[in-house]
């Protein structure tokens, strides 16, 4: 091995972007528009559940949850992109590679078993509404809220303590606006079999069973709101769970685009970029557009609040 692969990477390039020089800033432009949606919309959900008393029960907690969530995303990524663009810097310390890394893939696992506990949530809403209040108690939401943020927080910090305990001593280009754990392995010059392994194991298992809880939960759902014969609870029944519904398909679709059809294409490779901003730019933009959209109570105290 010569003397440029023995020389340890101390921090990365991220290309992802720097191929549209000619757009940077109205890339700038654009993306700082989007990011300040992202905060007033969620905080456009956060205040009004706040302050409102009668919107302290759990369905609004855990939109509470789903908005932190999405202003976390959206600020672990794109803050240090909008300076790249702005600055024309692109480069990134290898400490502040594998934090940006872990808190997206911590605050993405946490969303992931949040979705399941909002789609057990509207289950249990729909299927065994007289217990609702019986089933999920106010502190059993905590209990649950809790879980998902220890889950996918934990879940982080195996998945980040196996990517950079790997060698990087050959490229430092970063195909990508962000540090993620694909393009990340791709530069090791060790072997990253267990990583990999690790990432299939671990991801899958938690994955897995979160989206059968969320998939088994509509099951039952849909089941149930197909036995209602009065047209009007019908409508009534599907409005509660729609919104949620939305925002799980827009999650896992964009989800599955980003992770598991990604190509070696250099084509393919800015499709790949492009898909991967809708999960962490566009998504926190759109998830309180559609709660707030279809939430009449979320909306009236927004107002009340505003004095409107």
């Amino acid at each position: 091995m010569d003397a440029y692969n023995l020389t340890r990477v101390i921090q990365f390039i991220l290309i992802g972007l720097s191929d549209l020089p000619e757009v940077r800033y109205s890339l700038f432009v654009a993306f700082s528009i989007i990011y300040h949606i992202t905060l007033v919309r969620n905080v456009g959900i956060l205040l009004p559940i706040g302050t409102e008393k009668k919107l302290h029960i759990p369905m609004y907690y855990l939109l509470v949850n789903l908005s932190l969530i999405d202003i976390f995303c959206s600020s672990t990524t794109v803050p240090k992109m909008l300076g790249n663009l702005l600055t024309g810097e692109k480069s990134i310390s290898l400490v502040g590679c594998a934090l940006q890394l872990y808190l997206l893939v911590a605050i993405m696992g946490t969303e992931v078993f949040l979705l399941a506990v909002m789609a057990y949530d509207r289950y249990v809403a729909i299927c065994f509404l007289l217990h609702y209040f019986l089933i999920i108690t106010n502190y059993r939401c905590v209990q649950l809220m809790s879980g998902t943020w220890a889950a996918g927080f934990l879940n982080s910090v195996i998945h980040t303590m196996s990517t950079f305990s790997l060698s990087f001593c050959k490229s430092n280009l970063v195909n990508q606006y962000y540090c993620d754990i694909p393009q990340i392995v791709a530069l090791s010059c060790s072997s990253t079999y267990v990583a990999e392994m690790l990432a299939l194991l671990i991801g899958g298992i938690f994955g897995t069973s979160a989206f059968l809880t969320t998939l088994i939960s509509y099951s039952y759902i849909i089941s149930t709101i197909l036995n209602i014969k009065s047209a009007e609870r019908k409508h009534k029944a599907f409005s509660t769970c729609a919104s949620h519904l939305l925002v799980v398909c827009l999650f896992y679709g964009t989800a599955i685009f980003t992770y598991m059809c990604r190509s070696s294409s250099q084509n393919l490779l800015v499709r790949d970029r492009l898909i991967s901003m809708l999960y962490g730019v566009i998504t926190p933009m759109l998830n309180p557009i559609i709660y707030s959209l279809r939430n009449t109570e979320v909306k009236g105290a927004l107002r009340r609040l505003l004095g409107c």
